[in-house]
This record gives structure tokens, C-alpha cells and sequence, in this order.
């Protein structure tokens, strides 16, 4: 079955960012307030879908910085800047947010959107390796301009870390078995294309829950360690943190539960810095003052799920920074990043 790119949660993100009823019952918003000037952040440009609609709701002396690895997304993201100037493009991950905005002067921002993991043209695409539904290379990479492919990674990685990989970032139970055939099928043949490595892990997996095609945590996890999505993830949410003026949004949109427990207890350690010591006897007035106020979470609704099925896993939360200073040391201990597998085994093996 063929799909047509749809962005999900596409309204409700933009809301996230620019409503000032977003998350407060209370609020009532000016009808007639002019359009926002700010500065805004789409760390995952795609296909343009959300900044789009966030362009056509800012005004005219807006900068919208979008942010893609893909060469696809760059060349749809560069065509937008050709047509509207308050466009910037940065071919590279959101985890060089703070880079980038050092070197464009900018301090602090007003908006970051982080749409995360893979895009549904990256999944319809055979050849990007990403579809254990469409038989193509298996290459998986986000950026096929630079990094090792799955194929490669498979081929050279040891028995142990390729369980570690489908176990931490699949949460599969058979990772033991899939590692296993996958060294037993290597010592004759490499995996070469998504249908070969499909079939084995198939091969591999005894049970899975209904409706879910058995090679699914492992296209997941595979996918997740080539492109080093969490570390690139644990990266971005302090620099965005800490990048956002008081009263800026940071909204993400999560596909699967390691993103999304990553990004909710980053926003529940900035809500509530000091809920450690909340049993201490410590004046209020001496206690770490909230760093974001929580705006909540949205989930898909039935209708969009009906139209589109890949919405059904995906998760909006949303932060809003406070007037609390926050240095990058104090943001970077909100996150905590699952465990990561071991480093290679091999002699010569640099770290990626």
C-alpha cells in the first residue's frame, strides 16, 4: 500500500508554538494580535509540511532556520527559501543547533519544533534502505552523503553489540536470536538488501504482537543506532533549552517510547528542578525556580489517524521556558540518554 507524505500533528504544533491558549484554559487569545516577528527553529525540515504553515502565520520580518540532513529535504527546504526570504537552511542534524546559531549571531529564539524520527519519504523510498515492506539497499542513513550504512555496520559489527543495538533500541525481547543469525548468515553471505534482513529476522522471532510485522524492532533499532538518533536528541533538547528567551516553546513530536521518555523527563527535570530536595527543610525561597512551565501533551485524533496511520504513535509535548537563568551544564543534566551499547570489539575499529 502506497502512502502520500502527510504531516502529522500539523496544526497542533504550529499551535504549540505561537498560541498563547496553547496548554492554558484560561487563556483567551487576541483576535486581532498582528502575526509574530520572532525567531523560529524546524529542527527536522522534511517536506516542509510544518514550516509551511508556521510561515504563513509569522510576519514578514520572521526568520524561520529549518534544519535537515537529508539531501532530499535540502534541496524541497532550499526551493521554499528560493520563494520566501525569511527562510534559512542548514544542511546538517538539530544537534548543531547551538553551532549554528552561533554562527548566524543569534542568541536566543522564540520557537523550536522537533519533529523526530524518520519521515514517511524516507520510508515510501526502496532504495533508502528504511521499509522492511519495500525490498532495497539496506542503507538506512538519513544523510547518504556521509556515516556507514546499515549493511556495512552489520557486516563489521560484533555478535554482542548488534544484540545490545536491537535489545536497548528495539526494546526486543529475541535480540539474542536475530544477533545470532545474523553472524551465522554473514559467515557465508552479506545482508545486502532490507528484504534479506527482514527474512531473517522473521526467521528469528518466535512470537510478535498482532498487526506488527516481526521485523520491526529491528529496522527500528538498526535505524536508530546508524543515525545516532538519541545521542543526536540528547544534544538538542538543552541547546534548545537553554536558546529560548522567556517565553519561547520547545515542541516535540515523538514516534516511539525511547524519544518520548527521553523528552518527558528532560521537561519534568526543567519543570521541577528541585523536587529532590522537596523533603528538606529548605526556605521556599531558596528552592531552584522552575526552568519551563509543562503546556502538556496531544496526541493524535481519531480522524488523523484514520487518514493516517503513521500518526497513531506519535506524541506533542510541549515546554515553555520561564525567566529562570539556565546555563548548558544545568540543561544537559536534564536529559538522560538510554543505555548505549558497547563500542566495537575489533582491532582498528575507530568510535563513530
Amino acid at each position: 500500500m502506497a502512502y502520500s507524505h502527510r504531516t502529522v500533528l500539523l496544526e497542533p504544533a504550529i499551535d504549540a508554538l505561537l498560541s498563547p491558549a496553547f496548554g492554558r484554559r484560561s487563556a483567551v487569545p487576541a483576535a486581532d494580535a498582528p502575526p509574530p516577528d520572532g525567531i523560529y527553529v524546524d529542527g527536522t525540515f522534511g517536506r516542509g509540511g510544518h514550516s509551511r504553515l508556521l510561515l504563513s502565520r509569522l510576519g514578514p520580518r520572521a526568520r524561520l532556520l529549518v534544519f535537515d540532513k537529508d539531501p532530499a529535504a535540502i534541496a524541497e527546504a532550499q526551493a521554499l527559501r528560493a520563494a520566501d526570504g525569511r527562510v534559512e537552511v542548514v544542511h546538517d542534524g538539530f544537534a548543531t543547533l547551538d553551532a549554528q546559531l552561533d554562527r548566524l549571531g543569534i542568541d536566543r529564539v522564540d520557537g523550536v519544533l522537533l519533529d523526530l524520527g524518520v519521515s514517511s519519504p524516507q520510508i515510501d523510498e526502496a532504495e533508502r534502505g528504511f521499509s522492511f515492506m519495500r525490498d532495497g539497499p539496506l542503507d538506512m542513513r538519513m544523510d547518504t552523503s556521509r556515516g556507514q550504512t546499515a549493511a556495512q555496520w552489520l557486516a563489521e559489527a560484533d555478535q554482542e553489540q548488534i544484540k545490545e543495538v536491537i535489545a536497548d533500541y528495539g526494546e526486543e525481547r529475541f535480540a539474542f536470536q536475530i544477533a545470532k543469525a545474523i553472524a551465522v548468515r554473514r559467515q557465508s553471505e552479506p545482508l545486502r538488501t532490507t528484504g534479506e534482513l527482514a527474512q531473517l529476522v522473521a526467521g528469528a522471532v518466535r512470537t510478535r504482537e498482532k498487526g506488527q510485522h516481526p521485523a520491526t524492532r529491528t529496522f527500528q533499532a538498526i535505524r536508530i543506532h546508524i543515525n545516532e538518533e538519541l545521542a543526536q536528541l540528547a544534544h538538542a533538547l538543552p541547546a534548545a533549552l537553554t536558546r529560548l528567551r522567556a517565553g519561547g516553546r520547545l515542541a516535540v513530536i515523538s514516534f516511539h517510547s525511547l524519544e518520548d521518555r527521553m523528552v518527558k523527563q528532560c521537561f519534568a527535570a526543567a519543570a521541577h528542578p528541585g523536587r529532590d530536595r522537596a523533603r528538606l527543610p529548605i526556605p521556599e525561597r531558596d528552592m531552584p525556580q522552575p526552568y519551563v512551565t509543562l503546556l502538556g501533551r496531544v496526541l493524535a485524533d481519531e480522524a488523523e489517524v484514520a487518514d493516517n496511520v503513521r500518526a497513531r504513535s506519535a506524541v506533542l509535548r510541549v515546554a515553555e521556558r520561564t525567566g529562570a537563568p539556565l546555563s548548558p551544564e544545568q540543561a544537559a543534566g536534564f536529559v538522560r540518554l538510554p543505555g548505549r551499547p558497547s563500542a566495537p570489539r575489533r582491532a582498528g575499529r575507530a568510535a563513530r
